[in-house]
């Protein structure tokens, strides 16, 4: 019976090592099969079969490995850096998973993403691993760059010429970094010296607009930018600053087609160049009284980056706006109609136009009190009334200048009419002046009264 017993017992273990013998016979073939299937571009297939190892097996990591590289091949990124991350943070790397090779991918989508703290630490890592790549140093120099990290994205761009004299894009990119150092000679040796060992490496370009867009060279800076659109790399950050150059110069229609460009050039929605992009065409639209075409866009923007810059502030203001009507009509409405809605504003303040005077920020009026009936009377007491469309508080520096400039034409009083507010510091020059401040809720009452 004893004997009985001792022998089933045996033939049970020997079964399970017989089943942990094929599965593990089984298992590095099917990861050559998967491999295989990689290499002939049968991504759908190798998909399939890497999952079902993984299925059977989660901690297989090497499995994890080729399933994330049939996603890259698959441009389904997301899902490939969620496999790489895991590969990451488990796997023993080796011949089957060449470390230097996986983390340059891995590096690559943290960007691809927007996570550049994740990629430096990535090419930190190739920098150790691979220390004559200058490719390592320039692209870990690049991001340091982006981060205002000056000297420290200098000595990577060094090492980088170091390892390769040759390197077009970190001359290039020196060559910037020394101009905002007010270094003009080298900077100008940098960028000649990259444009001189590639003139077709249009990335260049882009540095070269860069310079000239901070000189305030603007016609130069979008003639170097529309060279740096061939670079398809560069292609989305030209126009966003041909855009931005065309915006400086006041051509509002120009800057807005440029951006309107660079949001279609998009590959990816929420890359901090889309969002600016976004941003930039949101306060074009501000400027010419497209409200409703603004908030669309900041709109996108809170949806992909609830914290971008002030886009919450914006649609919390004009959400206040938007069931305003009579704010609304003052704010979007044409030059003309708002000339009427000024002339109506004036007379429920009590004051008759005189002369008028369109600004970028509105309009400005002469204007005498309405129980004043004789224009000519060398007794009339003028006053200057300034209507804003603006969105931010107004500083004190506006207040004073337009007092100085009341002051000029022989006027008596100065009243500031603003669809925002006024800062503190604007309050408090007022306060002892010949100055009346009319600020949103004010406003809002007038023009209810007015019938706006």
């Amino acid at each position: 019976m004893v004997s009985l017993i001792i022998i089933a017992v045996m033939v049970v273990g020997i079964g399970f090592l017989s089943v942990f013998i094929i599965k593990s016979l089984l298992q590095p073939k099917k990861i050559d099969g998967i491999k295989k299937l990689v290499k002939q571009g049968k991504y759908a297939q190798a998909e399939k079969l890497a999952k079902a190892v993984i299925q059977k097996d989660p901690r297989d990591f090497l499995a994890h490995y080729y399933l994330g590289r049939t996603y890259l091949a698959e441009n389904k990124n997301e899902l490939a850096l969620m496999e790489y991350k895991n590969v990451a943070q488990n796997a023993i790397f080796g011949a089957d998973i060449p470390e230097a090779q996986f983390r340059t991918q891995l590096a690559n989508l943290y960007m691809r993403f927007n996570q550049p703290e994740e990629a430096l630490k990535e090419y930190l890592l190739l920098t150790k691993l691979e220390p004559s790549n200058a490719e390592h140093f320039f692209n870990a120099g690049k991001i340091y760059d982006q981060q205002g990290h000056a000297n420290m994205a200098m000595g990577f761009y060094q090492k980088t010429i170091q390892f390769n004299k040759k390197h077009v894009k970190a001359h290039a990119a020196m060559g910037l970094l020394l101009f905002r150092g007010k270094s003009i000679k080298e900077a100008k040796k940098e960028i000649d010296t990259a444009i001189q060992l590639s003139p077709e490496t249009f990335s260049t370009y882009y540095y070269l607009g860069k310079i000239l867009k901070e000189s305030k060279d603007y016609p130069g800076a979008v003639k170097a930018f529309e060279k740096a659109l061939r670079d398809p790399e560069y292609k989305q950050r030209a126009l966003l600053e041909r855009g931005s150059c065309f915006m400086m110069a006041n051509a509002v229609d120009k800057a807005m087609a440029e951006f309107d460009r660079a949001i279609k050039a998009s590959k990816n929605e929420r890359s901090n160049e889309t969002l600016y992009a976004r941003y930039f065409l949101a306060s074009c639209y501000e400027k010419n009284r497209n409200l409703d075409r603004a908030i669309e866009q900041w709109q996108i923007i809170y949806q992909n980056n609830k914290n971008f810059r002030d886009v919450g502030a914006k649609l919390n203001e004009y959400k206040e706006l938007q069931a305003n009507d009579s704010l609304k009509e003052y704010m979007t409405c044409t030059q003309e109609e708002f000339a009427e809605i000024c002339k109506k504003t004036l007379a429920v303040i009590g004051l008759q136009a005189q002369s008028h005077e369109g600004k970028k920020w509105g309009l400005q009026y002469m204007a005498t009190d309405t129980k004043e009936s004789d224009w000519k009377s060398v007794r009339k007491q003028m006053t200057l009334i300034c209507f804003f469309r603006e969105t931010d508080p107004l500083e004190d520096t506006v207040v004073r200048k337009l007092l100085d400039e009341a002051k000029k034409v022989g006027c008596v009083k100065l009243i500031v009419c603003t669809s925002s507010g006024f800062t503190s510091t604007a309050t408090g020059f007022a306060e002892s002046r010949p100055i009346e401040l009319i600020g949103r809720e004010k406003l809002e009452q007038i023009l209810a009264k007015a019938g706006v």
